[in-house]
């Protein structure tokens, strides 16, 4: 059976589905990997990296998703919309994607797979269960989302971080607000406590309070905290107009007194929830920083645009989207080992094994015999 790994062509993607290194588990277990070249190239693995693993280095693209049983990749259908188009139109009967795959938030797209006839997998519906731990992508990607997000606030804040006695006089730490403590938030309070600076964290989910805290930041209570704000698999769900209204009403003052904001508020297949308001931005003093990761559906903050960098009021809001891309090396040595452990989840002595019993197969598996079959995705088709 053959592991097919394509070059991304999601626009500013730098990161590769498969990593030298794992290529000998995936040899085991009686498979081959054949490489697109320069597959790895803007990750920082070339080549003869993959050859001296005991991969095969395609011609070209073609032969990849001509020869290819399974085709791994970082961002496909949903995920990639417009660029992905091409490769949709070359897959075949049978084959199967491996991926990330943004059904919940791009329904059509699930739908284009089931017509090709292919078997399509979303990793960003694993189910958080201990067994799924090593296959998370979500998590992995978030961690580096988190730590790159502090850096990019430090690049722009007019201020150090740290506090520091110096022969000028003693230097003040900068404080900063994270709002969100789910992978991303957690990671952003580590790395800024590691940078110096005075920490607060704020999330609708009270239980994450001791994690906050063993990280050495303070837990910012709004009175509006509810376990209801839990949802499945341990994610924040969508809570009401009034309760965001209110969040907003009595997050205002602790977002004015913070010299950078980090959101990272995200609901699985929705538009970002706005916390942060023009009025929230306006209070705040010039010089202050917000980074708002979750500007790819739409962002946590009123004035975010997706993959830019606005100015107001004094205050620098960046938009990033795919910050995991940034750090494509480590990023995809992360995603190599989630996404090789759930195929071998899925591949028993070199074959394909479709065990609907196993939730971690079932609640990833989109399309199959050219029918849409995830309960989650059926539901958004038939409301559009």
């Amino acid at each position: 059976m053959i592991i097919g790994i394509v070059k991304e062509t999601f626009p500013g993607e730098r990161r590769v589905a498969l990593v030298p290194n794992v290529i000998p588990n995936l040899t085991k277990a009686k498979l081959e990997v054949l490489i697109e070249p320069g597959a790895g190239q803007s990750a920082g693995y070339p080549d003869d990296t993959y050859h001296e693993k005991g991969a095969r280095i395609a011609a070209d693209r073609n032969e990849v998703l001509a020869s290819a049983d399974i085709l791994l990749q970082v961002r496909a259908a949903g995920a990639n919309p417009n660029a992905g188009q091409a490769d949709l139109e070359r897959l075949r009967a049978g084959q199967v994607v491996i991926g990330m795959l943004d059904p919940l938030w791009d329904p059509p797209s699930a739908k284009q797979l089931a017509e090709r006839q292919v078997a399509a997998f979303a990793l960003e519906l694993l189910p958080r269960i201990t067994r799924a731990q090593s296959m998370d992508v979500l998590s992995s990607m978030a961690t580096i989302a988190g730590y790159k997000a502090v850096l990019l606030a430090a690049g722009v804040l007019p201020k150090m971080y740290p506090m520091m006695m110096t022969a000028a006089g003693s230097i003040a730490p900068a404080k900063v607000f994270v709002v969100g403590a789910g992978v991303a938030g957690l990671q952003a309070i580590a790395t800024t406590r590691r940078l110096g600076a005075v920490v607060r964290a704020y999330d609708v989910r009270p239980a994450v309070k001791e994690e906050v805290q063993s990280l050495g930041a303070k837990f910012v209570e709004l009175g509006l905290e509810s376990e209801e704000g839990g949802g499945k698999g341990g994610y924040a769900k969508a809570m009401g107009d009034e309760f965001y209204r209110r969040q907003r009403e009595v997050m205002t003052n602790v977002v004015a007194e913070s010299d950078v904001v980090i959101t990272t508020a995200a609901i699985p297949g929705k538009k970002s929830p706005v916390l942060i308001t023009a009025d929230m931005v306006k209070a705040m003093a010039p010089g202050s920083v917000i980074v708002d990761l979750a500007a790819e559906r739409g962002g946590n903050c009123e004035l975010t645009q997706p993959d830019q960098t606005v100015v107001e009021h004094g205050v620098t809001i960046l938009g990033p989207i795919n910050l995991p891309a940034t750090i494509p090396f480590h990023a995809s040595q992360m995603y190599a080992k989630n996404i090789s452990t759930f195929l071998l989840n899925l591949v028993k002595d070199g074959q394909l094994n479709f065990n609907m019993d196993d939730e971690i197969i079932r609640d990833t598996l989109v399309c199959r015999d050219g029918k849409v079959v995830l309960p989650r995705v059926l539901e958004l088709l038939k409301s559009q």
